[in-house]
């Protein structure tokens, strides 16, 4: 992984935190980034059904 690609995946978090703490469903927002995340994920062939914590 470049240094490029490595700040590209920080801003992102750093973004989806700031969208978390701030939005009024926080709830809401966290199902909509787990769907992202799980969707990139799957997109590369990884599958998620092992991630999750019950």
């Amino acid at each position: 992984m470049t240094e490029k690609e490595q700040a590209t995946l920080l801003i992102d978090n750093y973004s989806n935190l700031q969208r978390l703490k701030t939005a009024v469903d926080r709830d809401k927002e966290l199902d909509y980034q787990l769907k992202l995340a799980k969707a990139k994920l799957e997109a590369l062939g990884i599958v998620t059904e092992n991630l999750k914590i019950e």
